[in-house]
């Protein structure tokens, strides 16, 4: 029934069931090393994520880290539920406020509309949630006079850091094609395919070539996509059909449907490569390491900790929270086993881009990119 469970059971903790065909929610009173700070132990900090699960090696697992941090920096109790469907959200979410949490974070943009409607209905309790923009929500869709104030929405300017990892891709390419493809059609996944267009395209102008981007056109808004986030096999059959087009090196920016697309890189026997997505797949998936130029990660775990730490000490700020490479919040990972590989002057290319990305000099014109109320 469950995929994957997280948290800690102890003697005396009964865990929540929350559906039959949901997840079990489950509940952690194991204190940080050296003893929790008086009364930490009855502050609860709790999380649902979606459909991918927490073992998805991308923004659930991510985001679940910062869950795990908060625990250890400050010896409060968790508890977690984790969605095997869509369907599972709004008995999931509510089986947390039912576990008297004091701050539930929900992870991911299809979770947006049942967080904004629970928050309504519980407003003492204080709500985060991953890459949705809950002052964007539909009111008549959810029925609400008007946004919930006890949300912080934790959203990420990966169009930035992708860019980079166009420009990157560009220069690696020893066919002219690169390839990237969705999970869904959902501004958090186009935001990362957009930059990573518009770097190619910066590339193209600054070297006079000619590279294609094979899945996705920024400007017609059209592209590939799996059409959900767990099809591995959908997403390798993706990457396969970009492959078989001519590209070489690929990103998939499909959750665990991705990784699909990592594994036809590593079935290419060493001709294609890959760029990974929301954190270091080297470190969540280091069997595809030696297929993976770098990855565009999100500082997901960092801002779900903060936001953690902020209703604990009683500085809950709704204040949309944004990534960016500024702050950090966004970014290329290492190169790892390509370290040596990629050319010097093209790492200080990247790296001029950067600067000139948070200067201002460079503006990446993605739709999606969030914005700071």
């Amino acid at each position: 029934m469950t995929k994957y469970l997280r948290g800690l059971a102890v003697a005396g903790v009964v865990a929540l069931v929350v559906t039959a065909c949901g997840s079990r929610p489950t509940e952690s009173e194991q204190p940080a090393e050296g003893g929790a700070a008086d009364g930490a132990k009855d502050f609860r900090a709790c999380m649902v994520s979606d459909s991918g699960g927490f073992d998805d090696k991308s923004f659930n697992q991510t985001s679940y880290k910062g869950l795990q941090d908060a625990v250890a920096e400050w010896g409060i109790s968790e508890s977690t539920a984790e969605s095997n469907s869509d369907a599972d959200y709004p008995e999931n979410i509510n089986g947390m406020v039912d576990a008297n949490c004091d701050v539930i974070v929900t992870v991911g943009f299809k979770l947006g509309n049942q967080t904004a409607i629970a928050a309504s209905e519980n407003p003492d309790v204080k709500f985060g949630i991953v890459d949705f923009d809950i002052n964007a929500v539909d009111l008549k869709e959810v029925k609400l006079d008007e946004v919930p104030s006890n949300v912080k929405s934790l959203l990420f300017d990966t169009s930035q850091s992708s860019f980079l990892a166009g420009y990157l891709a560009a220069g690696m390419s020893t066919t002219g094609k690169v390839g990237t493809f969705g999970g869904l059609q959902i501004p958090t996944v186009t935001i990362f395919m957009d930059g990573f267009w518009e770097g190619v395209q910066h590339y193209n102008k600054q070297k006079g070539t000619n590279v294609q981007v094979l899945g996705w056109n920024a400007e017609s808004q059209k592209g590939l996509f799996t059409n959900d986030f767990e099809g591995k096999a959908q997403g390798k059959n993706t990457a396969n059909n970009l492959i078989s087009q001519g590209a070489d090196v690929i990103f998939p920016v499909a959750g665990p449907a991705g990784l699909g697309g990592l594994e036809a890189a590593k079935a290419s026997g060493g001709k294609v490569k890959a760029i990974w997505v929301d954190t270091d797949g080297c470190v969540s998936a280091p069997e595809y390491c030696d297929v993976l130029l770098t990855s565009v990660y999100k500082g997901m775990d960092v801002a779900v900790k903060d936001l953690i730490g902020s209703v604990y000490n009683d500085e809950f700020d709704n204040t949309p929270y944004v990534g960016t490479l500024e702050n950090d919040g966004t970014g290329l990972a290492p190169y790892h086993e390509f370290e040596d590989e990629i050319p010097d002057d093209l790492k200080a290319e990247i790296e001029e881009l950067k600067q000139q990305i948070i200067d201002g000099e460079i503006t990446i014109q993605s739709k999606a990119v969030p914005q700071a109320q």
